[in-house]
């Protein structure tokens, strides 16, 4: 009896399709503030202690004209946007107006930049924390136009599981719900912890050299996931 109300609760307590597109929002919102906290932290302890190569703030500022050229030379054309240099840029140009100039934070930035003492100290920090910010939103904007790639990938990874859990099935294989709930578990930490670790670097990377990769990652464990998936439903 008590194993059955164990097993009762714990499938009362699994979301639902419904639950889980509901708090999407909510997670991907997470993972951006998470991204922005870890890189500012990384930034201010970089300028600190010494690590970068350009002095103060140049370093995030840097960073951020990098990203920003990732842009306009290897996404020009895109599935959900009809000019994606274009639509990057006013985004960015929107917030930087709204939360940025209207207000008044660039302008003390701009009064404190030069000279010493307390002041410029916390100038150069935040300036730099501005510029990790912005390039945490164009990272953001990079992967919204990477969605049909890591469709694609779940898609195929899809069809192969499926036709390796056919085979299984009509050969008398053997299948290991082992492998099935180990994949299904890890496959959302893995697609999460690769987006933090992107959004977080401390330096510029080509978005292919890591994210195409990861849509690789992805797809194979969503292959190994519908492929050991139970034989008969």
């Amino acid at each position: 009896m008590a194993t059955q109300a164990e097993t009762t609760q714990t499938k009362a307590r699994r979301p639902t399709l419904f639950g889980w597109m509901l708090s999407l929002p909510f997670r991907i919102v997470a993972v951006v503030v998470i991204s922005i906290l870890t890189s500012i932290t990384i930034e201010w302890l970089g300028i600190y202690f010494g690590w970068w190569d350009l002095p103060g703030a140049q370093h995030a500022q840097h960073m951020f004209s990098h990203e920003l050229g990732w842009i306009d030379t290897e996404f020009t054309r895109s599935l959900l946007v009809s000019n994606p240099a274009a639509t990057g840029q006013n985004v960015l140009a929107w917030v930087y107006q709204t939360v940025f100039v209207s207000t008044g934070i660039t302008g003390w930035f701009d009064a404190h930049a030069d000279g010493d003492g307390l002041a410029h100290t916390i100038a150069i920090y935040s300036q730099a924390g501005l510029a990790v910010c912005l390039v945490v939103l164009i990272r953001v904007f990079i992967l919204a136009l990477t969605i049909p790639l890591f469709v694609m990938a779940a898609f195929v990874a899809i069809v192969d599981g499926l036709v390796r859990r056919d085979l299984r099935r009509f050969g008398a294989g053997r299948e290991s719900a082992f492998i099935y709930h180990h994949a299904k578990r890890i496959t959302g930490p893995v697609f999460v912890l690769g987006w933090l670790a992107y959004l977080s670097l401390p330096f510029s990377i080509h978005p292919n050299l890591f994210l195409v990769p990861c849509a690789a990652g992805f797809g194979v464990l969503v292959s190994v996931t519908v492929g050991s998936f139970k034989k008969y439903l």
